[in-house]
């Protein structure tokens, strides 16, 4: 199981293992992690999810869609490495990956 984590804008850390060809969102909703909220349910519509991925990974995560960069255009604090965990899928390459949770989202 591929290793996850979520770091709070407060500096808290979530370190998860997560199942392969689970969203983000889905893992960050089953964990309770504060600040990932999904309340589309995964739909890519509302940026409740929105993180952003770790310098680092930004080349690992398979590029967002045009439907998610649109998305995203509506979401705080857009960043370079923004994405929407509902549209990041865990997988075996991603093992380790780091995320961050935007301050706007608690």
């Amino acid at each position: 199981m591929p290793n996850l984590t979520y770091i709070e804008a407060n500096g808290n850390v979530h370190s998860v293992q997560a199942n392969e060809g689970t969203n983000l969102m889905e893992i960050a909703v089953a964990n309770l992690i504060p600040g990932i909220l999904g309340d589309c349910g995964g739909s890519c519509s509302c940026a409740t999810c929105h993180t952003y991925v770790d310098p680092s990974w930004v080349a690992s995560v398979p590029a967002a869609t045009d439907e998610e960069l649109e998305i995203l255009e509506g979401a705080l604090d857009v960043r370079e490495n923004s994405r929407l965990a509902c549209q990041v899928v865990m997988s075996s390459a991603l093992d380790g990956l780091v995320v961050r949770i935007p301050h706007r989202q608690f």
